[in-house]
């Protein structure tokens, strides 16, 4: 094969992993179910489903349609696997993998930046492909995780698991609190006038309550998740249960939504405080860490001989599935290991099913991947083949 062959195989083997890895970011990779005999197979057909995404966990419970079985929308099995775990003084989903999905983005554009430098032959053209991707990748990460409102340069999917996990309906598209009072109000005068035999006369009031509500009307979605997500932070700043005034960034919003969930059923705040400020410290690390990481990948990886940090930058990507499996295996073994000793029923630290069908009490567990999973599997095979290819150049 001769190197213009090569280099086209390898350059197409490239884009196909991108578009993998984009692929990856939107699907679940991984579900777990609990089935039980309070949990009738007809009402539950998947049995309690919750499925694992980069940016979040999400309901794996669809809607069921029976002539028996009357439902508008599907049962939120997030909530409910949550009130199923906290029996048992586990903390709920929410609190596992904070930093991991804050910073999915991020580290998934950083994954597909390495793909293709590694891709890129020239050093001096990897060199200056690699300077503009990162930099980019570590402006967006900087003005995200640290600027005022930063937390608009999230993804849309991460800002709904947010809103969904404190306990609240993510798709409650009501209007504020402060258009629904005027609105009743202007619905008063109305009755009042009409009582009294009297025609209506809108006031300076009223016209200040529909310019409300048309203000508040055209909204998108990720707009409105970020306002119900400062509504909620500022109902908890008057109330005295923070301090910090509503910066909107990602370093404010994780610390203060680990809190918010950690303490949903166990509010012990001599727990929960210690387990905030080292989420804040996590935080700061991982962000120094990626910079460094990119930082030395322009530095060291771009050097025309080939070097170990060369080939990092395919073999770290192509490791992607085994980084899902201990990053997943860590955290089931925390939530085994962490109860809390307000849980009504004591158990044993244990470690939850990571692959296949276990028991807990009375709930059978099943643990399996999904579709994204899959696809992990077949980015690292193409990576694999691009990996053998570039060596044998080499030779």
């Amino acid at each position: 094969m001769n190197d213009a062959k090569r280099s086209t195989i390898i350059a197409s083997l490239s884009i196909a992993s991108v578009l993998l890895m984009i692929a990856i970011y939107f699907v679940p990779i991984w579900w777990v179910a609990l089935t039980a005999p309070n949990y009738p197979e007809a009402a539950f057909p998947d049995g309690v489903r919750i499925n694992f995404h980069m940016n979040g966990v999400f309901n794996g419970c669809s809607l069921v349609v029976k002539d028996e079985i009357e439902e508008k929308e599907a049962l939120d099995c997030v909530h409910e696997m949550d009130t199923i775990n906290h029996y048992v003084g586990m903390y709920p989903i929410a609190a596992g993998g904070p930093i991991e999905r804050g910073f999915s983005p991020f580290l998934i554009t950083l994954l597909i930046i390495m793909v293709i430098g590694f891709a890129i032959s020239n050093p001096k053209k990897r060199r200056l492909f690699l300077i503009v991707a990162f930099s980019g990748n570590a402006v967006w990460m900087t003005m995200t995780i640290y600027m005022p409102g930063g937390i608009k340069y999230e993804n849309e999917g991460y800002l709904y698991a947010l809103m969904n996990q404190l306990d609240q309906d993510a798709n409650d598209k009501t209007l504020g609190e402060d258009v629904k009072l005027a609105d009743t109000s202007k619905a008063l005068k109305q009755l009042k006038a009409s009582l009294a035999g009297k025609e209506y006369q809108e006031d300076s009031a009223d016209n200040q309550t529909d310019k409300s509500a048309e203000r508040a009307a055209p909204m998108d979605e990720k707009t409105r998740l970020i306002r119900e997500l400062k509504n909620t932070y500022e109902n908890d700043l008057s109330n005295g249960r923070v301090s910090e005034p509503w910066k909107g960034n990602a370093y404010q919003l994780m610390a203060w939504h680990y809190g918010k969930v950690l303490g949903r059923y166990f509010n012990n705040q001599d727990e929960i405080r210690p387990m905030v400020k080292n989420l804040r410290l996590a935080t700061n690390v991982v962000y120094i860490g990626l910079i460094g990481a990119m930082l030395l990948l322009i530095v060291v990886g771009t050097r025309p001989k080939n070097n170990i940090i060369y080939w990092l930058m395919i073999l770290v990507p192509m490791a992607l599935p085994v980084f899902f499996i201990i990053d997943y295996s860590a955290w089931l073994w925390w939530y085994g290991h962490t109860l809390n000793s307000m849980g009504a029923f004591a158990v044993k630290p244990f470690m939850p099913t990571v692959f296949g069908e276990g028991k807990v009490a009375q709930f059978a567990t099943f643990s399996y991947p999904s579709i994204g999973f899959g696809l992990m599997m077949l980015n690292s095979i193409l990576l694999a083949a691009i990996a053998l290819m570039r060596r044998k150049e080499s030779l």
